[in-house]
């Protein structure tokens, strides 16, 4: 009799907590469904506010005259400004009250883990905006660069602004990582000992091995500067009409045959015109 009582009374126990467990849970469930909800509806106001905004000033056409449209679609975006802008704040809202819900409800793992991400995200943010002003800069430095090469006669000029633009993102890059908090401390140093290495073989390049081809090169740049295509000239000896200037030589044509000289003799010697 004792047991059989014994059992009673623990199944009476258990089904009594379980009772108090669901008594109490369904009000916190239903408060975290209500803040949920809540917080689509507030995120989808916000949403629809931002991408209004956006196209009632045009702001998206601003944004694409600097540029933004294409680093975003180098990210993989390929939304305008304005609607990556507003679903980002929309999952954020709706993040935001999720974890309020998960308080509510009592699920502290969820909770804890979304407060860990909005700690994060300021690290996430930091990296994403060093990347893209990264990006801008390198896309100018590259085209600024390929215009003075190209200005300058050299044939290679595209080539030499993408090495540069890309060589400018890659450091950028290496700094947007960093803003994660993830070491790089080692790409660091193993890129450090890459462009010394290359700052020394360039010099050695253009002090030893193409002083010639560097001084045709800079030479033309004056040549250009000096004489125009049609003019009548004479250096060194070679008289005629001129009609080109490349990279490494001036392009002199005379008795219906084109004589090529090199840059540098306009400096070293006496050019008329």
């Amino acid at each position: 009799m004792e047991t059989g009582f014994s059992f009673k009374t623990a199944a009476s126990d258990v089904l009594g907590n379980l009772v108090s467990a669901i008594a109490e849970f369904v009000p916190r469930a239903f408060t975290g469904l209500v803040v949920v909800l809540l917080g689509i509806l507030l995120a989808k106001i916000a949403e629809k506010a931002i991408s209004t905004t956006f196209d009632k000033l045009h702001i998206d056409d601003l944004l694409e005259r600097v540029g933004l449209k294409d680093i975003l679609g180098r990210l993989g975006l390929r939304q305008p400004p304005g609607q990556v802008l507003a679903r980002m704040v929309y999952w954020m809202l709706v993040l935001l009250f999720t974890q309020s819900a998960a308080q509510a409800v009592g699920l502290t793992a969820i909770s804890d883990a979304i407060t860990a991400f909005f700690a994060y995200m300021p690290n996430v943010i930091a990296s994403v905006l060093v990347l893209m002003i990264g990006m801008v800069i390198s896309r100018f430095v590259g085209d600024a660069i390929t215009r003075a090469a190209s200005e300058s006669g050299v044939e290679f000029a595209p080539t030499l602004g993408r090495a540069a633009s890309a060589l400018i993102f890659f450091v950028v890059a290496v700094m947007a990582v960093s803003q994660l908090r993830i070491d790089t401390q080692l790409v660091k140093s193993v890129v450090l000992v890459l462009l010394s290495g290359m700052a020394i073989a360039l010099a050695l390049t253009f002090g030893l091995g193409t002083r010639d081809i560097t001084r045709n090169i800079v030479a033309g740049y004056y040549v250009r500067k000096l004489f125009r295509v049609g003019d009548s000239v004479e250096v060194a000896g070679e008289k005629g009409i001129l009609v080109g200037v490349t990279s490494l030589q001036t392009l002199i044509e005379r008795d219906n045959e084109t004589v090529a000289v090199p840059n540098k003799i306009f400096l070293d010697k006496i050019a008329k015109r």
